[in-house]
């Protein structure tokens, strides 16, 4: 069995910083209204293992689940998969890990119902593609689970007001899985932002700009650039998420962008997104890697499809405070891989494309400087305690801060640090730009999901050591 990064002591640590946990606003113990004839209650002693049930075992739901098996603080007890390749290549992951075989849901794709109804099943994670995410995360708060809900874009706003009215209901936490939240420069320039060193924010900026064309042609050969298939007789995600950029035109994929910045400038939290506009560009390049491809041409039949979505989805929104934030869709053409990050205030300004900065009397005239002396400078608690922890997890660590602070909250029956305010509130970015672009750019305004609360709701993200 793998050693489980020398997990005694690690979690003694955690625990201890977990059982000292003074972040505002978190709840010891919730609602016990009774939900569909069932109790919601979390107990205020925190629970030594947390009881997982897997709901999707896809690619992303084989990275938590990888998460999940290098823990002693968890155990698998439940996965749900109607498709038999990944739900067996998880299966596998688990008996070569050591690892009790847990109860499988896999006969067909609502029996992750029956999942959230067992009771040897303390919290989920919802790893599923996008359109089945509310669905299974109301059914999971409504049976008093724990959520842990990965990312996507929302489909409507009603949807996003699921999600919170449920959670409001039953007490139920549920967390956000925005890994990038956690990446670790943008936690050191959170620092910075914190200490005042680019003075009062004014515009920061950031997005999803990701080639993504063999992921959305992918007909399983090969991880990537494998070919033009998409829909049943594809891999993955490729049998789900190309369908989207067939008949949608939006920013599909905003949250990557939008948690960092949204967390820096205290969104929900004493702040708020007030409204926003979208732009596409014309629709290009997913046709021209069809027609182009070797398994392809201008014969193939998916050279006949008409995508809606514009190959560049550009959004700016407006916040109560006055800073304006600027995001990029763009996963139809050829490019290196970037979330195009700024933060820019009264005192300087830090862009990641380039890995530079500028801060005013503390960089040369009006140069830019090599940013990575001043992240190391200002790199952020956490990692300084568990980056050796995090080594090995995926992207780059941050997938190793996401999942922990899930468990560690749920373990507490704690209201997480990204919480279903904040994903309604990023969810929501996506339709709101569909309709300002069908509406030749119109102006959008966004719901107060918090309902007037964040006026008084404080900052609670990565304070400290407080894990």
């Amino acid at each position: 069995m793998p050693t489980k990064l020398n997990r005694r002591s690690f979690i003694q640590k955690a625990s201890l910083a977990g059982a000292a946990l003074t972040v505002p606003g978190t709840v010891k113990s919730v609602s016990k209204e009774k939900v569909s004839g069932t109790p919601v209650v979390f107990s205020s002693k925190p629970k030594l293992k947390i009881r997982l049930g897997f709901i999707g075992t896809g690619l992303r739901g084989q990275n938590h689940l990888g998460a999940a098996l290098l823990r002693d603080d968890c155990e698998i007890t439940a996965i749900a998969d109607p498709d038999p390749r990944m739900l067996g290549d998880a299966l596998k992951m688990i008996e070569k890990n050591g690892a009790k075989k847990p109860k499988v849901y896999g006969d067909h794709t609502h029996q992750y119902e029956e999942l959230v109804a067992d009771k040897n099943v303390d919290a989920v994670v919802i790893s599923t593609p996008w359109q089945w995410h509310t669905q299974q995360a109301v059914a999971a708060m409504k049976a008093g689970k724990y959520v842990a809900m990965e990312v996507c874009g929302g489909f409507s706003l009603d949807e996003c007001w699921q999600l919170v009215n449920v959670q409001e209901e039953t007490g139920t936490p549920l967390m956000f899985l925005e890994n990038v939240c956690y990446r670790r420069d943008v936690m050191a320039v959170m620092q910075m932002v914190r200490e005042g060193l680019f003075g009062e924010l004014i515009h920061l900026e950031g997005g999803y700009q990701h080639d993504l064309r063999g992921v959305k042609f992918n007909d399983g050969l090969t991880p990537y650039n494998s070919g033009v298939e998409f829909g049943e007789k594809a891999f993955s995600e490729a049998k789900w998420r190309t369908k989207h950029s067939i008949h949608r035109n939006g920013d599909l994929y905003p949250t990557h962008g939008i948690g960092p910045v949204a967390m820096m400038i205290d969104i929900n939290r004493g702040n708020r997104f007030v409204s926003l506009t979208s732009t596409a560009s014309k629709a290009r390049g997913l046709h021209e890697y069809i027609v182009n491809h070797p398994t392809g041409g201008p014969e193939h039949p998916n050279a006949r499809v008409r995508f809606q979505l514009g190959d560049v989805v550009t959004t700016v929104i407006k916040t109560s405070n006055g800073e304006t934030v600027l995001l990029s869709h763009d996963t139809g053409l050829p490019r290196p891989y970037s979330l195009g990050f700024r933060v820019q205030g009264t005192n300087g300004i830090w862009m990641d494309v380039h890995k530079s900065l500028h801060l005013a009397g503390k960089t040369e005239g009006h140069s830019w400087e090599e940013a990575q002396a001043w992240l190391d400078k200002y790199d952020h608690p956490l990692w300084q305690r568990y980056g050796s922890d995090a080594s090995a997890a995926g992207h780059g660590g941050m997938d190793f801060f996401v999942f922990h602070h899930f468990i560690e909250s749920a373990k507490r029956g704690a209201q997480p640090e990204i919480d279903v305010y904040d994903a309604a509130t990023w969810l929501a970015i996506t339709p709101l730009s569909e309709a300002s672009i069908a509406t030749g750019s119109s102006p959008q305004a966004f719901p107060d999901f918090t309902r007037g609360r964040w006026t008084e709701r404080k900052p609670d993200f990565a304070f400290g050591n407080d894990y």
